[in-house]
This record gives structure tokens, sequence and C-alpha cells, in this order.
């Protein structure tokens, strides 16, 4: 029997067993035979990942900066230190998992989440099953989460389909780029994040046709990819995150960005909450714990709505004021890659950027408060 019985062995689940170990038994249940393969650009905010002592090998690039543009115009953000890191997740997610064989924790590859059975999870490895028992289960299993549709948690959220290339050609490896154009794509922003000088993970959400126009304007070609991943992103919200001895984490729970689609970060910011609810033998005490999380996502889910009602002269107008001087220094004194909260706070905090806010989007000035 364990104390611990993780299902998925992605970067959250690696990172949830690597931070239980050692004080509990833990095993971790991966369906494939190896770590990475999902698509995921894999930009983790600079202090975010010193906080959660991440691994320094699965860095790949660090971004100094960002270019933001739009049909008509764009401008530049800039710091002297890192503010990003490009990362190999396959890299990540292997040295997380060695981290937590080496302080105890079991690994049963190729191994499948089943269901639940007298309090017990049922597993399958090749053609066989077998049931395994431990005092918590956690579901680490990603948007299609096995453990989510056994406790019958319930989601209203949006499905977004995503397309990324790993294109060869000439970039900035410092700076990434946010292109916003709703007559190019309407349902999200397109990406150019660099590997290195000579590559970068571009990419969207949204139909397959907005991303063929995106990598046009962008003088890329599908010719120069040298890989091509798709996969899908839920924006909202799944509940319970806790269900008895069973807790949902990461992308299983909707852990995720809706302003970026990403969700490393913020599911490694709740392994932290779902350890002290275990340590304390108290699951209740997870959501609560992760109220800053909350935030966040509610934020990026009002301003995800608010994106859909602007119109691209909108946008323009907006991309106007926060090209102006002191919207940039606020940014560079004060954003945070991860904090989207503190970020935006920062901005209205200022009546001179929030009047200017107002009179271009009063829907965004809404959401933003």
């Amino acid at each position: 029997m364990y104390d611990v019985l993780i299902v998925g062995g992605g970067p959250v689940g690696n990172y949830l067993a690597y931070l239980l170990s050692g004080d509990h038994d833990v095993a971790v249940v991966e369906r494939k035979g190896s770590f990475g393969g999902k698509a995921c650009t894999g930009i983790i905010g600079a202090e975010s990942y010193r906080k959660l002592k991440l691994p320094a090998r699965a860095v790949l690039n660090q971004l100094n900066g960002a270019r933001f543009l739009s049909r008509d115009g764009g401008f530049e953000v800039w710091r002297d230190d890192a503010q990003a890191y490009v990362v190999d997740r396959k890299t990540l997610e292997k040295e997380l998992a060695m981290r937590a064989v080496r302080r105890g924790a079991d690994y049963m590859m190729m191994t499948k989440f089943v269901g639940f059975r007298r309090g017990r999870a049922v597993l399958q490895h090749l053609n066989e099953e077998f049931e395994v028992e431990a005092r918590y289960y956690v579901g680490a299993d990603g948007l299609a989460s096995s453990v989510a549709r056994a406790i019958k948690a319930s989601t209203e959220a949006e499905i977004l389909k995503g397309y990324e290339l790993e294109v060869v050609g000439d970039f900035d490896r410092r700076k990434v780029e946010v292109w916003v154009n709703k007559e190019v794509n309407d349902e999200f922003f397109m990406w150019v994040a660099p590997v290195n000088d000579g590559l970068a993970r571009v990419g969207t959400f949204g139909d397959l046709e907005s991303f063929r126009r995106f990598l046009e304007i962008r003088g890329l070609s599908p010719l120069k990819a040298v890989e091509v991943k798709a996969g899908s992103v839920a924006l909202g919200w799944r509940r319970p995150w806790v269900r008895e001895n069973v807790a949902l984490i990461g992308d299983a729970a909707l852990q995720i960005k809706p302003t970026t689609g990403g969700g490393i970060a913020y599911g490694m910011i709740c392994a932290h909450a779902l350890k002290m609810a275990i340590d304390s033998e108290d699951l209740s005490k997870y959501w609560r714990a992760c109220r800053d999380i909350r935030k966040q996502i509610s934020l990026g889910l009002r301003l995800k709505k608010a994106f859909r009602k602007v119109n691209q002269e909108e946008i323009e107008k907006l991309f106007r004021v926060l090209s102006s001087e002191d919207v940039i220094k606020t940014i560079e004194e004060q954003a945070d890659f991860d904090d989207h909260v503190k970020t935006f706070k920062a901005l209205i905090r200022k009546p001179s950027v929030l009047a200017k806010l107002i009179k271009v989007s009063p829907s965004i000035v809404r959401a933003l408060l």
C-alpha cells in the first residue's frame, strides 16, 4: 500500500512526486513508455522557475523581452535579466522523475489507469490488470483525465485546438513575439518563441487556416519546419478538485492560464498546496490553498471574454495606449510572466493609464477590476 498514487508522469505529476517522496511512499503511473511528446511551447516565467527550483538542464533559451505586434503597429519591452525560459519538456519531465526516484518514488511506466474498484486503483500493464491501494490518489493525467472522469468531475470550459511548428529561420533569441490580429485569428494571439537564433516554436490556438495565414504574414514556411505538433487546451473550470481521498492537479484540474494556454507553473505551485494538504491529512485544505491560482484563472477568463468582444480597431487603440512610455516602464519594472494579477494591478493603479484604458475599452477595464 502506498501513501500517494499519482496518475500521470507529466511535469506536474513528476514535480508532485518529487515533493512528496522522502516523506511519503509514492508511486507514479504513466501510460507512456517515455517522457515528453505533448504539444507544448514550454515557456515558464524565470521567477517561477527559480522559486520552484526546476532543473537548469531543461532550459533551452532565456527570454529577456517581448515584441507585441498588431495589424498596424507594436511595441517592445525589455529587461536585462531573464523574464522567462524556453524549456525542453522531455528533459524537464525526466529530470523531475529522476529526482523523485532518487528520493524513493516508484514509477510504473507503460501502465494505464482504468478506474477505481473498492477504494483501489485498477491499473493495466500490457494485457495484465491489477489493483493498487493508496491512502490518497492524485489525477495528474492531463486534459482528458481518466481520474477526473472516475470521480465524476464536471467541466465548464472552452476547448481550443492548438498548432505549433518548430521552424528554421533567423530569430532574435532573446525576444518572444506576440501577434494580436483578429483579422488573422479572432480566437487567440499568435506567438514566435525562439529556441535559439535559428529555430523557433511558432503557434496559435484556433483553426488551422488562421495558423497558415499567420505563417504567411510572418514570412515562415511550413516546409522549413522540423517538428509539427497539435493538441488541445481547455480554458475554464473543472470541479471538484477533491472528492474524498482523490485530488486533481495540473491540466487535469484545468489549472491553466486562459491568457496563454500554459499550465506548468500553475500546476507546480498548486503541487505545493496539495503536498501541504496531504501532509496535514486534510485534502479539503488544497482548494483553499490554491486561492491565488484561482484568482489568476478568474482574471484570465474575464480577459478572454473581453477579448472576444473587441474588434481589431479597438485593439489598435489599445496598442497605442500600451506603447506609451509610462505603460512600457510599468511593464518593464513590475510585470511578472506568471502573475498576471500583479501585472494588471500595476497598470490600473496609474490614473493616467486607467483613464486611457477606460476610453479605449471599458470592457477590458471591467475585466481587470
